[in-house]
């Protein structure tokens, strides 16, 4: 139908230029207009001053002009099924559909260009415009971050010295280097005051490489986050950290679980503040050879569990419920619903990769989660935090 409609316009043009002897159609983006041709080489030097030309319009036959309107009507024809054309390519759909094959007109040698050539080259550039807007997008996004990132205040001196992944000084590595050191095997290196644990060089072996921690270094390191966090209330979370003994003593009761052993462990007078008034409650979980870790994660009203080898205890997270309904109540007198706090297996977490690192993964836990910050650690960082945690240890002050 449209090789037919655009063979047709052709047709009428050279049927308008013969029938009209002084006239002759130019095609200047689909606009017919009508010219002297025995005037045309002198219209640019017959220009007056006001720059129009004096060469009138030679008036047209009724004929003729019927002819032309013809050709104008085609045109607009053209059009119409040129841009629906351009449509459908956009729909997805093929050239084959669009029948731009139909007549036989179509192989008559007047169309320069075939129909079906032409559209497939607007669908380009149509796509490549596209293309162009997406690249523009993309910069115009790029350069929005780089000014956003220049618009952020730079990390103060301070904030660097504290991150969690600070290098050791070659002073401080050389203090943990001799506090490993056989030699020290039984000397008392340190003793943390308020939990009176006394840490020998037989003791800090569990710091080197492929080595189990004990409870003595596991206890110290907890309590130096919690002081860490008094020290700067406004940099870390709320928490409290119960040593490695408090669950082993919660489900020591002929029953199983046993509150009235560890009622008295949480007064306010022993802690020093109430153990409600906290973010986070950190309790370490130990599996006869294997670490974990388990929150009462007051903040967002879950308990979680943490197992670095991908391990799950539905047992840790039912007593740890019924514990803090009971603290609640022996506490305050009130009644907390905790049924519809959310029981959770974290497994977005970074795992060990080797059987001696549990207890490593364990306390970092503890001391990302108290930071409020991700997990973003891995098993790659174990033996700079044992070391660090070493070092901490041994200056009774964690970082």
């Amino acid at each position: 139908m449209r090789n037919a409609l655009f063979s047709k316009y052709n047709q009428a043009k050279e049927s308008a230029i013969r029938r009209c002897k002084h006239v002759m159609i130019e095609e200047e983006d689909d606009v017919v207009e009508v010219i002297d041709l025995d005037k045309e080489e002198i219209v640019k030097d017959d220009m007056d001053d006001s720059g129009s030309s004096s060469i009138e319009v030679i008036e047209l036959v009724e004929d003729e002009r019927e002819h032309i309107m013809e050709a104008q009507h085609i045109v607009a024809k053209y059009r119409e099924l040129d841009q629906k054309g351009t449509s459908e390519l956009r729909n997805g759909k093929t050239l084959e559909s669009l029948s731009l094959n139909q007549g036989s007109d179509a192989m008559d040698g007047n169309v320069d260009v075939p129909l079906h050539k032409k559209l497939q080259q607007e669908s380009d550039e149509k796509h490549d415009l596209s293309l162009r807007k997406l690249w523009f997008d993309i910069k115009l996004l790029e350069t929005k971050l780089a000014l956003q990132q220049q618009a952020r205040p730079a990390k103060k001196k301070e904030d660097v010295a504290n991150d969690p992944f600070r290098p050791l000084t070659e002073e401080e590595g050389k203090l943990v280097d001799n506090a490993l050191s056989y030699s020290n095997w039984n000397k008392v290196l340190v003793t943390h005051e308020n939990s009176y644990i006394s840490i020998t060089g037989e003791v800090m072996q569990c710091l080197r490489p492929r080595a189990w921690l004990n409870d003595e270094v596991i206890n110290v390191y907890l309590e130096l986050l919690k002081e860490r966090e008094t020290r700067e209330p406004k940099k870390f979370l709320k928490c409290h950290f119960f040593n490695t003994f408090f669950y082993k003593k919660l489900i020591s009761g002929k029953t199983g679980y046993d509150y009235k052993s560890v009622r008295r462990w949480t007064t306010q007078k022993k802690l020093g503040y109430g153990l409600l008034e906290c973010d986070k409650i950190f309790v370490p979980i130990h599996k006869e050879v294997h670490w974990c870790l388990a929150v009462i994660n007051k903040k967002e009203e879950k308990i979680q569990y943490l197992d670095s080898l991908g391990g799950a205890d539905k047992k840790v997270l039912r007593f740890l419920a019924k514990y803090i309904t009971d603290e609640v109540k022996d506490k305050t007198g009130k009644n907390i619903d905790v049924s519809s706090w959310e029981l959770e297996f974290v497994t977005d977490l970074p795992n060990q990769e080797n059987g001696y690192d549990c207890g490593m993964f364990m306390i970092k836990y503890a001391d990302f989660y108290s930071r409020d910050i991700g997990l973003c650690f891995n098993q790659e960082h174990m033996p700079y935090f044992r070391r660090r945690t070493a070092k901490e240890i041994l200056k009774l002050r964690a970082n």
